[in-house]
C-alpha cells in the first residue's frame, strides 16, 4: 500500500466521523479486497487514545471496515466517552492495514514489527505493532501487557493451551488534525 492510498483512508477515517456529526449519510460502497485494519483517534498534540476499535480479520473491504472502525473508534469504545464534533479539531486519526493473523510462539515475535492476538479459555487480547514500540516495552512486557488486555493474569502467555497469533500493520496518521499523513511501515 502506497502513500497515496494510506492518505486516502485516513481522510475517509476523519470523513465518516465528520458526516456522523453533520447527519450526512455517506455510503461506502463494497468493493476490493476484504482486510483488517484498526482505526485509532488520538489526542492532539499529547497523542493520547482517545478511541480504538477495529476489525483483526479481512471481513470487510478495506473502505467498508475503515469507516465502520472509524465511527466505532470514535464512538463505541467503551473506554472513552463518545467523541464530540468540537473534538475533532484537537484529535489525530491513524488508520492501521492488517495482514491476515497467523498462529505463532513467543519467540518468533518482534517487538515494532509485530501486533499480537492472545487467545485463551474463552478470553482474548490484541495489541497493534505500534503500541509496545510506542511505550518502549521488551517482548516479556508486550506479552504481559497483551495478557491484561485479554484480562488475564500476567505470564498467562507463557500457559500450555494458550494460543498466540501474530499479524504486521502498515500504519497511516496524520501529523496534525486535518494533517499530513504519514506513512509508519510495520
Amino acid at each position: 500500500m502506497n502513500l497515496a492510498e494510506g492518505n486516502a483512508l485516513v481522510k475517509l477515517a476523519r470523513k465518516t466521523v465528520s458526516d456522523y456529526f453533520e447527519k450526512s449519510k455517506r455510503e461506502i460502497k463494497p468493493n476490493g479486497e476484504k482486510q483488517g485494519v484498526f482505526v485509532s483517534i488520538h489526542s492532539f498534540p499529547q497523542r493520547e487514545l482517545r478511541g480504538c476499535i477495529g476489525f483483526p480479520l479481512p471481513i470487510y473491504p478495506l473502505r467498508e471496515a475503515v469507516a465502520r472502525a472509524a465511527l466505532s473508534a470514535a464512538l463505541q469504545d467503551p473506554r472513552f466517552p463518545p467523541l464530540e464534533k468540537q473534538e475533532l479539531e484537537r484529535v489525530v486519526f491513524e488508520v492501521s492495514v492488517l495482514s491476515v493473523p497467523k498462529e505463532t510462539t513467543a519467540e518468533n515475535v518482534a517487538v515494532g514489527r509485530d501486533g499480537l492476538i492472545i487467545e485463551y479459555r474463552g478470553f482474548s487480547g490484541l495489541l497493534l505493532p505500534q503500541v509496545p514500540a510506542e511505550f518502549g516495552w521488551t517482548a516479556n512486557e508486550f506479552f504481559d501487557h497483551l495478557c491484561l488486555k485479554a484480562g488475564l493474569p500476567t505470564g498467562a502467555w507463557k500457559k500450555k493451551g494458550v494460543v498466540l497469533k501474530s499479524f504486521q500493520a502498515e500504519v497511516f496518521c496524520e501529523a496534525k488534525p486535518n494533517g499530513d499523513v504519514e506513512n509508519n511501515l510495520r
